[in-house]
C-alpha cells in the first residue's frame, strides 16, 4: 500500500470538495492547513446601521450609554427632547438665563457647551449639535445629577 503524503491527500480533498458542492467548500477550505482543534470559525462582527432621525439617534444613544453604564429609556428621552427642542437637533436658545450669559442651549436636549464638555460620553462627536453625542452628554449629565434622564421632567 502506497504512503499516504501530504501530496497525495490534496487531490483527494479537492475531489470530495467538488463532489460535496460549493457550499460546502466554503466552509471546509478555511479549515485547510489548520492543526488541531485549535481552529475555529472567524467571527464576523455587524455594525448596527441607525437611521438618520430622530427614532435613530436615540437608539444608537442607548446604544452608546448602554456600553458606558448610563442609565435611561427611550420613553425618558424622546419625552426630554420634544419638550427641550421638539426634536430638532439644530435648536438653540438665544433667550433665557444661559444665552444672556453667552452659553446659550443647543441641540436636541438643549445643553451648555460647559456640561457638553464635562459629561461628553467617548466614542461620540465632540460636537454639541450632533444629535447622539447631545443625547448621550445630556443623559449622561442627568444620570450624575438626577439618577437617569427618566426623572427629569422639567427644565434640567
Amino acid at each position: 500500500m502506497p504512503a499516504h503524503t501530504h501530496a497525495n491527500r490534496r487531490p483527494r480533498l479537492a475531489r470530495a470538495l467538488a463532489a460535496a458542492g460549493v457550499a460546502a467548500a466554503a466552509l471546509a477550505l478555511p479549515l485547510v492547513g489548520a492543526t488541531g482543534a485549535s481552529a475555529a470559525p472567524a467571527a464576523t462582527a455587524t455594525a448596527t446601521v441607525y437611521p438618520d432621525n430622530l427614532d435613530g439617534w436615540i437608539r444608537q444613544s442607548l446604544d452608546v450609554m448602554a456600553q458606558h453604564g448610563i442609565p435611561g429609556s427611550y420613553d425618558g428621552i424622546y419625552r426630554n427632547i420634544m419638550r427641550e427642542s421638539s426634536g430638532n437637533p439644530l435648536a438653540i436658545n438665544n433667550w433665557d438665563s444661559n444665552a444672556l450669559a453667552g452659553t446659550p442651549s443647543k441641540g436636541l436636549l438643549q445643553v451648555i457647551d460647559p456640561t457638553f464638555a464635562a459629561y461628553h460620553v467617548p466614542g461620540t462627536a465632540f460636537d454639541p449639535y450632533d444629535p447622539v453625542a447631545n443625547i448621550t452628554a445630556a443623559c449622561n449629565y442627568a444620570a450624575a445629577r438626577y439618577g437617569s434622564i427618566d426623572n427629569v421632567f422639567g427644565a434640567y
